[in-house]
C-alpha cells in the first residue's frame, strides 16, 4: 500500500486529496487534512478520480480516421496524418484558415499552461478561441484595463470580512470560482458565527443563498443596473470613503458624475429589486468595519457582463474596501504571476481588440476572438475562412452558444485534431484524436488558479502513477504540433524545442544574468518541472521546486496583504477607475432601461401572460462543472439532475407539473426537458444546467450516453455578446416555455 499526497484537479478549489494504491489500482481518496488550503475538505468530484482512472472509455491510443471511421492507430502515423492533412492547409490558405479551440480544464493543466502558449505561437493563427468566452471574459477584460494585467482579479477577503454581498456566483456548489477557496459553506458560517452578515442576490436561491443571512432575487441580466444603484447611493448619500486609494485612483470625479443617472428608483423597475432595498444594501455595506462584493458567473454570462464586473471593484473602491483585509485583495502568488514581476507599480497595460474576426467584426481580447463566431467563421467562404479546426480538452459542440449551428459548421470542416480523453460530441469529428494521459499520470501545479487563491499557497503534486504505454507525454504532444506547425514535420526535435521554451523562461524570469547559468541551476529537470522551477525561483517568495517536493502538504505562504501599489501595471500607475471603453457602454445601458415594460418584463425576467415568454439562466451542480464529468459514474448516479426549474406560478399558468416534460424554445433551437417545480426559481425563469446533451451517434461514453440530459446550450443564441469582451450571453436568454 502506497499513500499519495495530491491536489485535486477538478475545480478551482484545489483541495488537497489523500490518495491510497496498490500497484496500480487506487483504493481509496480522502481530504488531505494537513492540507495548507483546504484542511482535510473534499467534494463529491473528488472521487471520480478514481473513476476515471478505471474508465474504460478513456482514450489511450491514437485515433486516426480511416474510410470514414475513427480507428487505433500509432503515435507515429498520428503525427504524421496531422501532417499530412494539416500542412497543405496552411501553406495553401494562411495561418488563420486553422482555428484553435482551448477548453476548461487546461487551466487546471501545468502542461497545457506551460507548452499550450509554444503550439499555439507556432501555429499563428488569429482564429484561437476558447471556453473563457463563454465564462470570466468580462472580469479579465475590466480587471485589465483597471489594475493592468488579466489576471489581476481581485478576491473577496472571505476569512477576514463581517459583510459578503454575493452576486450571480454560488460557491457552496463551485467552491469559488476566480476565487480559490475550498470549504465555502464553512468559510460562510464563519463570516456569520462571528456577527457578519452575507447577502445573495441571484434568480435563484442556491445553496449560498441558503446559508447567507438574506436572498434577494434579481431579474437576469440586470445586475450591473443593481449595482450601478448601489454605487449612486454611496455618492449621492455622501456614504463613499476611498480611503488612502484616492491617490492611486484615476477617475473617481468621473465616475461619481456618471452614476448619478441612475438612482435606485430608476434601476428599481429593470433589475426587480426595490429601491428601498437597494438603499439599504448600499447603506450596510458602506457601515461595515469590513465588506466586499463578489460577483460570478452569473454577472458575466450576461448581456452587460463587463459593466457589471467593472462595478464590482468600482463599489469596493468607494467603500474604501479595495486591498485592505476583509475586503477585495489581489493574491500574490508563487510563480508565474505577472503582475507580482517586472517594475512594480507600473506596466504597458493591456490592448484588447488588436485584430476582429472576419464576419462580424467582434473584437480580440487577450489573443482570441470570441467562440461565438466560431460556426461563421467556419462556414463564410473567402479570404481566411476557417478550414481545419484542433481542440484540446474542449467540447465545444456541447458548452457554446447555438451548438447545433457549430456542430453543422464542423461537419464541413477538411480536416479537425482533437487532443481529448474521450470519443465525445465534438472529437466524434475528428480526423486524428490524440490521447491526454489522466491526472493521475502527469504532475500538477495550479499555475492559474493560486493567482486567485484566498490565501497565498503554493503546492506541487508529482505522477501517482506512471504513463499508461509507450506514448509521449503531454508536453511532449503540444511541442510534437509546434513541430509540425512551424514546417519541421512530424519528426522535429522534441528537446530542442523544450530548450527554446526554457531558454524563453529564463531570459524572461532574470533578464539581468546568463540563460545558460540560469538553466544550469535547474539541471537535470526537463519538460514542466524545469519550467516550473525556474518560474518559483523568480517569484517573490525565493522557492525552488525541491522545497515543494520536500512538502506535500504545501507551503503556506500567508494571508494576503495590502498591494496597491506595487501590483499595478497601468501605464499611470493608477487604479483606472474610469476605462474610456466601459464609459462608453454605458450608453447601452441606459439605453436599456427604456425598453418596453413588456419586453423588459417578458424578455428580461419578470412573470409575463404572452404564450409562455420566460428567460434562461443557467445552473452551477456541485457533482458537474465539465461535459465530460458525466461519464464517470459516481458524479451521475441518483435522480435526474438535468431538470428544468421552474416557479409554482409560472407552472400553473403554463400548465406545467412537477415531474412532467416542458418544450423550450429560442430563436437558436428547442429542447424538451423535464420539469422540476421549486419556489426557489423567480417567477419569469427558468433554469437549466449546462454540458449535458449526450445522445449524439458516435460517442464513446457509455455511462454518459445512459444519462444524456439535454443541451442548453442548443438554446443559446450566437448573436448575442457582450459587446466589450465578446462573451456569449447565457443567462437571460429570451425562451418560450410549453407543455408537453
Amino acid at each position: 500500500m502506497a499513500v499519495h499526497f495530491r491536489t485535486c484537479p477538478f475545480c478551482e478549489a484545489t483541495c488537497g486529496l489523500r490518495i491510497e494504491t496498490e500497484g496500480h489500482d487506487v483504493i481509496s481518496i480522502r481530504g488531505d487534512e494537513e492540507d495548507v488550503l483546504s484542511h482535510g475538505f473534499i467534494c463529491p468530484k473528488a472521487y471520480g478520480l478514481k473513476e476515471l482512472h478505471e474508465d474504460q472509455d478513456r482514450l489511450t491510443t491514437p485515433l486516426v480516421r480511416r474510410d470514414g471511421e475513427l480507428v487505433e492507430a500509432s503515435w507515429a502515423e498520428a503525427f504524421e496524418e496531422i501532417d499530412r492533412r494539416l500542412t497543405p492547409i496552411l501553406d495553401e490558405h494562411g495561418r488563420n484558415a486553422v482555428a484553435a479551440y482551448i477548453g476548461n480544464p487546461n487551466a487546471h493543466n501545468l502542461s497545457a499552461l506551460v507548452y499550450g502558449s509554444a503550439w499555439l505561437r507556432a501555429l499563428g493563427s488569429q482564429n484561437t478561441y476558447s471556453a473563457s468566452t463563454v465564462d470570466q471574459m468580462p472580469k479579465q477584460v475590466s480587471s485589465g484595463l483597471m489594475f493592468g494585467t488579466m489576471l489581476s482579479v481581485p478576491v473577496p477577503d472571505v476569512d477576514r470580512t463581517d459583510h459578503l454581498l454575493i452576486l450571480g456566483a454560488n460557491p457552496l456548489v463551485s467552491n469559488g470560482s476566480l476565487l480559490t477557496a475550498p470549504d465555502m459553506r464553512g468559510r460562510i458560517r464563519r463570516i456569520r458565527q462571528r456577527g457578519g452578515k452575507v447577502v445573495v442576490i441571484d434568480p435563484r436561491r442556491t445553496r449560498t443563498a441558503d446559508e447567507a443571512s438574506e436572498h434577494h432575487f434579481v431579474r437576469p441580466g440586470s445586475d450591473a443596473h443593481l449595482l450601478l444603484g448601489i454605487v449612486c447611493t454611496l455618492v449621492e448619500e455622501g456614504l463613499e470613503e476611498p480611503g488612502r486609494l484616492a491617490e492611486h485612483t484615476n477617475g473617481l470625479e468621473e465616475v461619481r458624475e456618471l452614476v448619478r443617472d441612475f438612482p435606485p428608483e430608476r434601476v428599481s423597475a429593470t433589475s426587480g429589486v426595490a429601491a428601498e432595498e437597494i438603499r439599504r444594501m448600499a447603506r450596510e455595506l458602506a457601515a461595515a468595519e469590513r465588506g466586499v462584493v463578489y460577483a460570478r458567473i452569473g454577472t458575466t454570462t450576461q448581456e452587460f457582463g463587463t459593466l457589471a464586473s467593472w462595478l464590482v471593484d468600482v463599489v469596493n473602491v468607494l467603500t474604501g474596501n479595495l486591498d485592505r483585509e476583509g475586503g477585495a485583495m489581489f493574491t500574490l502568488a508563487a510563480a508565474g504571476q505577472r503582475n507580482s514581476s517586472g517594475q512594480p507599480g507600473t506596466g504597458k497595460g493591456v490592448r484588447l481588440g488588436r485584430w476582429a474576426s472576419r464576419v462580424r467584426g467582434l473584437p480580440e481580447s487577450f489573443g482570441e476572438l470570441p467562440v461565438a463566431c466560431l460556426a461563421e467563421e467556419i462556414e463564410r467562404p473567402g479570404d481566411g475562412q476557417v478550414r481545419a479546426l484542433i481542440t484540446v480538452a474542449g467540447n465545444p459542440v456541447v458548452s457554446t452558444p447555438n451548438s447545433g449551428r457549430l456542430e453543422r459548421a464542423i461537419e464541413s470542416l477538411e480536416f479537425m485534431v482533437s487532443v481529448d480523453i474521450y470519443v465525445n460530441e465534438t472529437t466524434r469529428h475528428a480526423g486524428v484524436i490524440l490521447p491526454a494521459p489522466e491526472p493521475l499520470e502527469k504532475s500538477h501545479y495550479d499555475l492559474a488558479l493560486y493567482q486567485l487563491a484566498v490565501r497565498n499557497v503554493a503546492n506541487y503534486s508529482p505522477p501517482v502513477f506512471p504513463r499508461n504505454g509507450s506514448g509521449p507525454d503531454e508536453w511532449q504532444v503540444s511541442l510534437r504540433l509546434a513541430g509540425i506547425f512551424s514546417g519541421q514535420g512530424a519528426n522535429a526535435d522534441i528537446d530542442a524545442l523544450d530548450d527554446l521554451v526554457a531558454r524563453t523562461i529564463a531570459q524572461r524570469s532574470f533578464p539581468d544574468r546568463d540563460p545558460d547559468e540560469v538553466l544550469a541551476e535547474v539541471e537535470p529537470r526537463r519538460g514542466p518541472e524545469r519550467v516550473l522551477d525556474l518560474m518559483l525561483r523568480a517569484g517573490r517568495y525565493d522557492l525552488t521546486l525541491a522545497e515543494l517536493e520536500a512538502t506535500p502538504h504545501g507551503v503556506d505562504l500567508g494571508p494576503h496583504r495590502p498591494r496597491i501599489p506595487e501590483v499595478l501595471r497601468t501605464p499611470s500607475g493608477k487604479i483606472e477607475l474610469a476605462p474610456e471603453p466601459i464609459v462608453a457602454d454605458l450608453e447601452r445601458l441606459r439605453a436599456s432601461l427604456d425598453r418596453p415594460a413588456e419586453r423588459r418584463e417578458g424578455a428580461r425576467g419578470g412573470a409575463s401572460d404572452n404564450e409562455g415568454d420566460m428567460v434562461l439562466i443557467g445552473r452551477r451542480q456541485l457533482r458537474s462543472n465539465n461535459s465530460w464529468m458525466h461519464n464517470l459514474r459516481p458524479l451521475v448516479k441518483g435522480k435526474d439532475r438535468c431538470t428544468m426549474h421552474v416557479n409554482p406560478a409560472d407552472a400553473e399558468r403554463l400548465g406545467l407539473s412537477d415531474g412532467g416534460r416542458a418544450v423550450v424554445r429560442s430563436r437558436a433551437g428547442e429542447v424538451e426537458v423535464p420539469v422540476e417545480v421549486t419556489d426557489a426559481i423567480m417567477p419569469g425563469v427558468v433554469s437549466i444546467p449546462h454540458g449535458w446533451g449526450h445522445d449524439a451517434p458516435g460517442i464513446r461514453m457509455r455511462v454518459a450516453s445512459e444519462h444524456p440530459g439535454v443541451n442548453s446550450n442548443v438554446l443559446a443564441d450566437e448573436s448575442l455578446v457582450d459587446p466589450l469582451s465578446g462573451n456569449a450571453v447565457l443567462n437571460g436568454i429570451p425562451v418560450t416555455v410549453t407543455g408537453r
